[in-house]
């Protein structure tokens, strides 16, 4: 789905950032390689892998096992990081709880609990009257919580996070970024084992790069 088709699915449904994966025709062996490098925030001699995701996305929280597994097991000079999208104003409530649990080193703890309560349970977390008490919830700071959601620093995270988004030419969700190089998704690189074994790939190919 790509971003024009999602704002009426998403409108229908109720709940920012439902997304499913772009409807792009694959270019090249599943990935495409940047004309123009997008930025980097990993220092000298790493390797920077950047996955693009809502929690509004079905294909979000099914990859998102598989990707934690993979994040684990990544080699030393890999950085990874975790960008979620805006693709219109109705995302920016999930950016911020995503930006301030980052902020609060607290994204491990309940990344996947945030999937669960939106799309399993379906709590309205996009409104901070029912976000706030569920942070509390679970064993958050709820001050300091509601401070990073509204910080200047947040904000600051949702323009880098639509610097990169247009960088990759990001079309949906979940999709995965390497060194500022290359870009793929589940549906160029044909599923999400695929796209994981061709990041490895492009990993080796931008360390031999250098």
């Amino acid at each position: 789905m790509n971003r024009r088709e999602f704002t009426l699915g998403a409108t229908i449904a109720g709940l920012p950032g439902l997304l499913a994966l772009p409807a792009q025709a694959q270019s090249g062996p599943g990935y495409t390689e940047l004309k123009t490098r997008a930025p980097v925030d990993a220092p000298a001699g790493q390797i920077e892998v950047v996955e693009f995701f809502s929690y509004g996305c079905s294909h979000c929280k099914n990859f998102e096992p598989m990707f934690s597994a993979w994040k684990k097991a990544a080699p030393k000079d890999v950085v990874v990081r975790r960008i979620h999208v805006g693709f219109q104003p109705s995302f920016e409530p999930l950016q911020r709880i995503f930006y301030a649990l980052e902020a609060m080193g607290q994204v491990d703890a309940v990344h996947a609990k945030v999937f669960d309560a939106l799309q399993t349970k379906r709590i309205r977390l996009d409104q901070p009257q029912v976000l706030f008490p569920w942070i509390a919830e679970q064993g958050l700071d709820r001050a300091k919580f509601e401070a990073a959601y509204r910080s200047f620093g947040v904000a600051s995270q949702l323009r880098r996070a639509a610097q990169l988004q247009e960088a990759y030419a990001v079309e949906g969700t979940p999709a995965l970024g390497i060194a500022g190089r290359y870009y793929t998704d589940g549906s160029m690189a044909g599923g999400f084992d695929n796209m994981l074994r061709l990041t490895n790939t492009l990993v080796e190919q931008a360390r031999k790069a250098g």
